[in-house]
């Protein structure tokens, strides 16, 4: 995942590195460089040719690194869901942005958190509900959160409460 250039702790440590790799001229390593921490190739172009100063922001640099864990880590139907829910806090909370590029917090560990109250929080599901189903099973539980928790959850594993 982060094979050639380890994990980032920050934008402004992308951007450092970045911003060096330019001035000697590397571009295959900025190449390198944008994939291992999902870097749009239009900004990249941008960066090397000089039209932007800068690799990416807190946000950008957030995005990229859950875009590509999530390439490891499949996560499919809800998981998926919960992925853009990730995404989605980083878009409205800078905070989040910040922290979800910390060393260490993998989006496994959130989407981890996420499971773990799911299976914590199961609910009974009515009988009705199992007929119309056509669940034939005595009993049958779900604990999928709403938006509203899993948010929560995901600002509990990213800012460390």
């Amino acid at each position: 995942m982060f094979e050639r250039f380890g994990e980032f702790d920050s934008a402004a440590e992308i951007n450092e590195t970045a911003v060096n790799l330019r001035k000697e001229g590397d571009t295959d390593s900025l190449k390198v460089l944008a994939e291992e921490n999902g870097i749009d190739q239009d900004i990249l172009e941008a960066f090397i040719n000089g039209d932007i100063l800068y690799l990416c922001d807190d946000m950008s640099a957030a995005i990229g690194k859950i875009e590509v864990e999530a390439k490891e880590v499949k996560c499919a139907e809800i998981l998926g869901d919960w992925v853009e829910y990730i995404k989605a806090q980083c878009m409205e909370r800078p905070e989040i942005a910040g922290m979800v590029r910390k060393k260490g917090k993998r989006l496994a560990g959130c989407v981890a958190e996420i499971l773990k109250w799911s299976f914590k929080h199961q609910t009974t599901v009515d009988k009705e509900i199992m007929k119309a189903a056509g669940v034939t099973a005595g009993r049958c539980t779900l604990g999928i959160p709403g938006m509203a928790t899993a948010k929560r959850l995901i600002t509990d594993y990213y800012m460390g409460r």
